[in-house]
């Protein structure tokens, strides 16, 4: 039996072969969500919008400072995937197992444009700055807060300070003052350090104060203050507040600098120092002729001789 299909019937399925082998299910675009994201974030003429979310106890902008703007953008393709983790894994161990894409922007505001020399990368930054957590306000290292508020130095695009310093000064001069908006993959990462949480982005009010191309002298005296330190180094630290360089601690005896131990003791009047203190009760013998010349040598007129070798001096 013969099965008879009409010519026209025909025609129209080979018409509709090649509309079938051309249409094929559409495809998701690559990090869908972050490149979402960070679309959401810039707009025409460079403002981020919204602004980043920060504490309201980190001290405003002025009302004439301009937009918040991006410096750069980084996403970060996922580079390993967790496939299985038992019940026991807990949801710490399997966020850090499992590193996901991430798109992440350093973002800054110049509050005053500098008038100086453009900053050359490979230079020694002095910069003065303070630092705050954006969640929630707190400031954890200002060089003003250092002894004698000093600047800090480093040297620009080493890989000696955390990303966003080590890349957020482009394009500043000297005398320029910045607002940075430095997200954790640019500062201390998902672990924090010391006072910075973990996964804590970072506020700094920082200005450019010169550049040089070998590290500054610091001041006489003066300890350098340390910048922030890239990881795994430790948080941005400065010298101990309000502890002057040399200074021993509260109740030590001695001058700036001197060996401590025990309190000195003076001797009584009339004694030697050095000689033994007799026993209570005991008589005072009479005092000693001075052995000790003053300054310059023997006095004038007198054969007094110069103290043995290894004999103590007070100190005045």
């Amino acid at each position: 039996m013969k099965i008879m299909v009409p010519g026209s019937l025909l025609l129209a399925l080979a018409a509709m072969m090649p509309l079938a082998a051309q249409t094929t299910p559409p495809t998701a675009p690559a990090h869908r969500t972050a490149a979402a994201a960070t679309t959401a974030h810039r707009s025409a003429g460079g403002c981020v919008t919204p602004a980043p979310k920060i504490s309201e106890k980190i001290p405003a902008l002025p009302a004439s400072a301009p937009c918040v703007k991006t410096l750069y953008t980084v996403t970060r393709i996922a580079t390993s995937k967790l496939d299985y983790a038992s019940p026991l894994v807990s949801e710490e161990v399997r966020e850090s197992l499992g590193s996901g894409p991430a798109t992440f922007s350093l973002n800054y505001v110049d509050t005053q444009v500098g008038t100086g020399e453009a900053m050359k990368a490979g230079k020694w930054l002095s910069v003065q700055y303070t630092g705050y957590l954006a969640a929630d306000g707190t400031k954890f290292d200002s060089s003003h807060d250092h002894p004698g508020g000093e600047p800090i130095s480093f040297p620009y695009g080493k890989r000696q300070v955390i990303e966003g310093w080590d890349t957020g000064f482009e394009g500043m001069k000297m005398g320029g003052k910045r607002r940075l908006f430095i997200p954790y993959q640019l500062a201390y990462g998902e672990a924090g350090k010391g006072p910075i949480p973990a996964k804590s982005e970072l506020v700094f009010d920082v200005e450019l104060i010169s550049q040089s191309d070998t590290r500054p002298a610091p001041p006489p005296g003066a300890r350098p203050p340390v910048p922030p330190a890239r990881r795994p180094g430790g948080p941005p630290t400065g010298p101990p507040t309000g502890t002057p360089p040399g200074t021993p601690p509260a109740g030590a005896g001695g001058a700036p600098g001197a060996t401590t131990g025990k309190p000195a003791v003076t001797p009584p009047p009339g004694t030697t120092p050095g000689a033994p203190t007799p026993p209570n009760g005991a008589s005072t013998p009479p005092p000693a002729s001075p052995q000790t010349p003053p300054p310059g040598g023997n006095p004038q007129g007198t054969g007094g001789a110069a103290p043995p070798s290894g004999s103590s001096t007070p100190q005045r």
